[in-house]
């Protein structure tokens, strides 16, 4: 049985891991929103954009040390590689904070859970993101 889990987890290692880093993220990500937010009574769009850092910091952390193992090899790799992990988690900001001003401030739904519903989307796209284009594996 063990030899059985052990050979399904390093077959979807990098699946699993990416789930339960993204999952920490995300937790970041709500929590860091709903007390800029709830708490301090924040615009909306601008607490998103709070958790936004916090998030991303700490994904890229995770992400390039942990989930696709890819420890930049000097100064210039890595700025390059935090350059193409942030890049890329712009444009899912940008979604996300479409998602909010439509949701939050168009329609007045409440803000934590449209930010928990619009995490979904932001999740998939930054896998694909990161998987594809930033941590790619090298020829």
């Amino acid at each position: 049985m063990f030899t059985k889990l052990m050979e399904m987890y390093r077959k979807y290692k990098e699946i699993i891991l990416y789930v339960f880093f993204g999952g920490l993220a995300t937790v970041v990500s709500i929590g860091s929103f709903a007390w800029c937010d709830v708490v301090m009574h924040m615009d909306p769009l601008v607490a998103n954009l709070i958790s936004w850092i916090l998030a991303v910091t700490f994904a890229y952390i995770t992400n390039s040390l942990w989930v696709f193992d890819a420890r930049p090899h000097g100064i210039k790799e890595l700025l390059c590689q935090a350059a193409g992990f942030f890049g890329g988690r712009v444009l899912t900001l940008v979604i996300e904070e479409a998602i909010l001003l439509i949701f939050i401030n168009g329609l007045g739904l409440p803000s934590v859970g449209v930010k928990v519903g619009a995490q979904v989307v932001v999740l998939v796209s930054n896998y694909i993101i990161s998987k594809w284009i930033v941590f790619k594996e090298k020829e």
